[in-house]
């Protein structure tokens, strides 16, 4: 163990004398090295390493160029990709829409105004429905010494059906209306009853074909009458049917027209009147197409049979209009001349004069021609026009002018209350503007005017008719429940002529008398309080305006009416 130990001892020492031998042989001197300026590396100093270094070992070989290959192998999969779906998108719920509704409204002058309008589908193919309308008011006008209330009441039924290759419906009605001639020039007098009646009964049906040479008929029955003995039948028959020439088809119309009546007696004595038109006409038109350019050439051929005075005449009128696409829809010209054979009737006379006397002498009319020139089209999407000048000649037309007043009256409308038709060649020339403005679906406003200019041949003056006319509507959905809307109508100037007589003598010199012109202002406004009843106000002669539509025959002044609408389905 000794031993062991001294030799360890002994190589430890060596081992120690051997280092410090090295250090001795050491030959970095101690000097101190001193730095003038501190080193600052640039970029430019850094030594980059190249991705492939270049190599000059003359063993090294050149790249082996590694070409890859797809090989494809079909794989069985049942993988089946969903289908998209659509994102949903929040909408409004659809309008329900009715099928009928009744409306009922009451007003100043005790006016009552009532509507039932029916519709219903028996099938897929039959609809049956029907119309009942109401409208009267106790008059009450200011400074009219006479009755001068009113009262219209209507109904009417339909049926109609619609097979593969054609409709049909059949319709019938009725209606009585009562008026009084209280437009007596002396208001002062003692009253008297000046009460008087209409009643219309009418049936009549059409027919539309599809793929056939007969496009459509038309039929209409109508029996007019009044409380005076007088009674008028009107029948009407038209037809549209294609004719094919070659390879062109022409259309043509075909019109069976026969109108009957009597007068118990005429306005001077008592002795009894009748008329009697009947006329065949036929309109064939061929109509031309070409890039912006679309003429119709058509001519209309009219016989005429009085079958009182048992005279029968052949009219010839023109059937040509045209239309010319300047600017697209922004500019498009027209223009036309037309003519027929106007069969006038008691029912209309009535109609839009209810104070006709019940004497009238009846005959048809003959315009000649009716031409016309004119510029439409669009200044935007919501705005359109149309501006037109119309040259009419008339001959025989029908004229409404105010009744002489009778020394010796015996009926109620011979004290000049009342007004009869005179006939004359009348030539009209107008000039008409109308202007269209969708601003959007919710508010739209119309406006009309035209003015006239007339030449007459043997009366004094185009009696009762304006030099112009002018019209404004308005339709505004406020809100999803409040709507409004007004009608504003401008008349012209009319003048009339107002005569005394002792019979067939005048007392004094016929006067012509002039009409003012008059503005008439409607209005109203609507609450919608849900999808199927909704109330209203109605507010007619704003103005309170105390005008003459007829001569002698002041109207009510400001009206104001309140009601309400149903909606409703069986």
């Amino acid at each position: 163990m000794f031993k062991k130990l001294l030799i360890i001892l002994i190589l430890l020492g060596n081992f120690f004398v051997m280092q410090s031998q090295e250090r001795n042989k050491d030959t970095i001197d101690t000097d101190v090295v001193k730095v003038v300026k501190p080193y600052t590396p640039t970029i430019s100093d850094a030594f980059k390493i190249k991705e492939a270094p270049s190599l000059n070992d003359s063993t090294t070989t050149k790249k082996k160029e590694i070409k890859y290959n797809i090989f494809s192998i079909p794989v069985a999969s049942t993988f089946t990709p969903a289908k998209g779906k659509a994102a949903n998108v929040d909408k409004e719920k659809p309008v329900k829409l009715y099928d009928n509704y009744a409306s009922l409204g009451v007003g100043t002058y005790t006016t009552i105004l009532g509507e039932i309008y029916l519709n219903h589908a028996l099938s897929n193919t039959e609809r049956v429905g029907g119309y009942f309308s109401h409208h009267s008011s106790q008059g009450n006008i200011e400074d009219v010494n006479f009755d001068n209330n009113f009262s219209e009441t209507s109904l009417n039924a339909h049926y109609s059906q619609k097979l593969r290759d054609y409709s049909w419906k059949v319709e019938g009605g009725f209606q009585l209306q009562a008026f009084n001639w209280y437009g007596v020039p002396d208001q002062t007098i003692d009253r008297f009853d000046v009460d008087h009646s209409f009643y219309t009964a009418n049936f009549g049906g059409q027919i539309n074909f599809e793929n056939a040479i007969v496009n459509s008929g038309d039929v209409l029955y109508r029996r007019f009458g009044d409380d005076q003995d007088s009674g008028e039948n009107r029948f009407v028959l038209k037809s549209e049917f294609d004719v094919p020439i070659k390879d062109e088809l022409i259309n043509a119309e075909l019109t069976l027209d026969y109108l009957g009546g009597t007068f118990d007696r005429n306005y001077f004595i008592q002795e009894e009147l009748k008329y009697g038109n009947f006329n065949v006409g036929i309109a064939p038109s061929y109509q031309m197409i070409q890039d912006d350019l679309t003429v119709n050439l058509g001519v209309n051929l009219v016989y005429l049979n009085d079958t009182e005075a048992s005279d029968n005449k052949l009219f010839i009128y023109p059937n040509i209009t045209a239309s010319y696409r300047l600017v697209n829809e922004l500019l498009i010209a027209y223009g036309g001349i037309k003519g027929g054979l106007i069969q006038n009737s008691y029912y209309d006379f009535a109609q839009e004069n209810p104070f006709v006397s019940p004497t009238l002498f009846i005959v048809p009319t003959d315009q000649a021609y009716n031409a016309s020139i004119g510029l439409k089209g669009k200044l935007s999407n919501s705005v359109s026009y149309d501006i037109s000048g119309h040259y009419v000649a008339d001959n025989g037309k029908a004229l409404y002018k105010a009744n002489s007043f009778l020394g010796t009256a015996e009926e109620n409308y011979q004290f000049g209350n009342s007004f009869g038709i005179v006939y004359d060649d009348v030539t009209t020339f107008s000039v008409a503007g109308a202007l269209n403005i969708d601003v959007n679906r919710n508010f739209k406003l119309a406006l009309k005017a035209e003015y006239f200019t007339y030449d007459t041949d043997i009366e004094a003056e185009a009696w009762n008719l304006p030099d112009i006319e002018a019209s404004v509507f308005l339709d505004y959905q406020i809100d999803e429940h409040w709507f409004a809307g007004a009608n504003l109508f401008f008349v012209g100037e009319r003048k009339d002529e107002f005569a005394i007589e002792e019979s067939f003598f005048p007392v004094d010199p016929p006067m012509t008398v002039t009409l003012d012109s008059f503005f008439d202002a409607n209005a109203h406004i609507g609450y919608k309080i849900n999808n199927q009843l909704s109330a209203y106000v109605k507010a007619n002669n704003i103005a309170n305006q105390d005008y003459q539509r007829w001569l002698n025959y002041p109207v009510q002044g400001i009206q104001f009416l309140a009601g309400a609408t149903y909606q409703f389905d069986f």
